[in-house]
């Protein structure tokens, strides 16, 4: 029985691993990508991570058939190549992907932004599979989702859909002036509802960076039991609940905004902020609730249940559809 290779390359590591065509992840292995070497050096490191699992796969008796890619970056799905980066992934920007995969393995190869394979995976085997349509948005460094219709990611015309982090949030003010967003832009979602900003917010609401070190700290500290630890501690705890409240309010007005605009059967929320517990999740929720049409008061909103898995076995799909 023919398998494919799912590959999750993100700014930090690249994931990859053998999947069947029921969507079971049989082998994988992980590397640290290679973001400040430029894009043939990420692709030549990707190749050899590649060509191990093949190998791997051949000792267990399978063939592989081809490679599925969800990448960092604005990925044109035609051509293959990374249209736009960020700055996490130096010189990634213009890397034809797909030509540079498939010539240096000899294999049919894919490829499409990873928040699209982590939403393909969701509808395939995941949280949101058997829905004719579903939306998935992921709350963690960044915003982004992806709206997958009839088993397929909608890409868009110029291969941008699913930014959904950067249309404008009625939230994302303080004292009246837009909050910066990571795009350049001002007065977005992800200016309030991602972990980084969230953690901004609870320094702006007076929390000290002694009492939390980063947004994994200021979870931690709004769910503190309260205790004498002083006047700075409770002001500091104040201010994370704010900004843990504030960061699920954004991000639950925008999803219920974005189900009055698509009506997807079933939503599934993803990211490290969706795996934070009660303390996120319940606020987002009903924020999302508030906002949405009468007719959709009913739509199924679940947590995506594949974990890191999802952007490899979405990556697989790719070259099983």
């Amino acid at each position: 029985m023919t398998h494919v290779i799912g590959v999750d390359l993100g700014g930090t590591k690249t994931a990859a691993g053998v999947v069947s065509p029921s969507g079971e992840v049989l082998m994988t292995e992980t590397i640290p990508t290679l973001n400040r070497a430029g894009g043939e050096a990420i692709l030549d490191a990707t190749a050899a991570l590649i060509a191990g699992l093949v190998e791997r796969a051949a000792d267990a008796g399978h063939s592989v058939s081809g490679v599925g890619v969800g990448s960092a970056g604005v990925i044109d799905a035609s051509s293959g190549v990374v249209v736009s980066a960020t700055d996490a992934i130096s010189g990634w920007a213009g890397t034809a992907l797909v030509d540079g995969l498939s010539s240096r393995l000899g294999l049919t190869v894919r490829a499409v932004n990873d928040v699209h394979a982590h939403a393909l995976g969701e509808a395939w085997f995941g949280a949101s599979a058997g829905s004719a349509s579903s939306l998935m948005i992921a709350f963690g460094t960044g915003v982004g989702g992806s709206f997958v219709l009839d088993g397929a990611p909608v890409l868009g015309h110029r291969f941008v859909g699913g930014h959904v982090g950067h249309f404008a949030s009625p939230l994302a003010v303080s004292d009246g002036v837009p909050l910066p967003c990571v795009c350049g832009s001002t007065g977005h979602v992800e200016a309030i509802a991602s972990g980084p900003a969230i953690y901004e917010a609870f320094l702006r609401f007076g929390g000290s960076s002694s009492e939390a070190l980063d947004t994994r700290g200021v979870f931690a500290l709004a769910a503190a039991e309260n205790h004498d630890g002083g006047a700075s501690f409770a002001a500091s705890r104040d201010a994370a609940v704010r900004a843990v409240d504030a960061g699920a309010a954004a991000a639950g007005q925008a999803v219920g905004g974005l189900i009055n605009i698509l009506d997807p059967e079933t939503v599934v929320i993803s990211g490290g902020l969706a795996d934070a517990g009660g303390l996120w999740w319940k606020p987002m929720e009903a924020a999302l609730r508030r906002e949405l049409l009468a007719p959709l008061a009913a739509v199924p909103v679940l947590k995506a249940s594949l974990g890191n898995s999802a952007a490899i076995i979405g990556a697989a799909k790719l070259v099983l559809l």
